[in-house]
């Protein structure tokens, strides 16, 4: 098959993926999309948002359609790494044996991550960047396709942890989750409160999510995309030349290389979706916002002056 025959094919699955999920969550449509971005782009996700926003409902959902393994790890003050990445113990015949660790799955759901210490909140730095754990001097590769969705609690800080900035920097999106509207509430409490229950369908493999993940980095991209997408991101340093106004007024620092790498590599999913064989500048924009807002560190005088994220990463357009 073509490569432009993939990406109808593509285009065509994802739209029924969309209708697949749509069955149980009600809107939250950009929210699905960046997930979903963030999953063909090969890249993993961090949602923020308030208790009963369905962070959990949603990445279960979504593992379900896709047709991947899920694993779900509650991180709580006492979580060690051997919980998540697994021990050794010693067997009948007095060997050591390893018993794998729930980070030992296609769809991982990091609820709360926030909650545990950075020792734990650590173990999955290996996980994340190489697709592998190293335990006991003994290296385990993790099966493909790997995605970690972590969740996280803007409001309470009691008893938890800030992640660090090298995790941070690890997940290509920051997805922040708002209240449903007024009819998209009604039509949550309709669903939720009689005995009928949606069931979503598998519409995908394994190995057809790696084929188009294979199929997406093969999209080409004209130079002038490229050059944008790194000036946006050296916009967003403070002591860089090209750096707007209000990052060198309101930003302590800004995004690394990756951040060039993960809006290039999510604007190709972008445009896929779309139907597009190649993405522009507005696929740049459009991935922009969920992959600078958790790379840009704003000062106290941000804070101090309410300026937000968005109001940063729209000045650098």
């Amino acid at each position: 098959m073509s490569d432009v025959a993939a990406i109808e094919q593509f285009v065509s699955k994802y739209k029924t993926l969309k209708e697949e999920i749509a069955k149980v969550i009600v809107g939250q449509e950009h929210v699905v999309n960046e997930i979903l971005i963030s999953i063909f782009s090969g890249g993993h996700a961090l949602l923020i948002g308030v208790p009963g926003l369905a962070k959990t409902l949603m990445v279960n959902t979504i593992s379900q359609t896709l047709g991947l393994d899920f694993k779900r790890i509650q991180f709580t003050p006492d979580l060690m790494p051997s919980d998540i990445l697994g021990s050794e113990i010693l067997d009948n015949d007095r060997q050591f044996k390893f018993i794998k660790g729930p980070v030992f799955a296609n769809i991982i759901l990091a609820d709360e991550i926030n909650r545990t210490p950075p020792k734990t909140q650590a173990a999955l730095l290996e996980a994340m960047q190489e697709r592998a754990v190293t335990v006991a001097g003994h290296h385990y590769k993790l099966d493909l396709p790997y995605f970690v969705l972590a969740t996280q609690n803007p409001i309470e800080q009691e008893g938890t942890y800030p992640l660090p900035e090298a995790q941070l920097d690890r997940f290509m999106f920051a997805i922040n989750l708002d209240y449903p509207s007024f009819r998209e509430e009604v039509e949550v409490v309709k669903a939720t409160t009689t005995d009928v229950q949606a069931k979503v369908n598998p519409l995908f493999t394994a190995q057809e999510i790696i084929g188009f993940q294979n199929v997406i980095r093969r999209i080409p991209v004209a130079d002038n995309v490229i050059e944008y997408a790194v000036n946006m991101v050296s916009k967003t340093r403070p002591k860089a030349d090209t750096a707007s106004d209000l990052v060198k007024e309101f930003v302590d620092w800004g995004a690394g290389p990756r951040a060039s790498q993960n809006l290039v590599l999510a604007a190709k999913t972008h445009a896929a979706i779309n139907g597009k064989f190649s993405p522009d500048i507005e696929n740049i924009q459009a991935v922009a916002p969920g992959i600078l807002r958790h790379r840009i560190i704003k000062n106290y005088k941000a804070e101090a002056e309410g300026i937000s994220d968005l109001q940063v990463i729209k000045s650098l357009f």
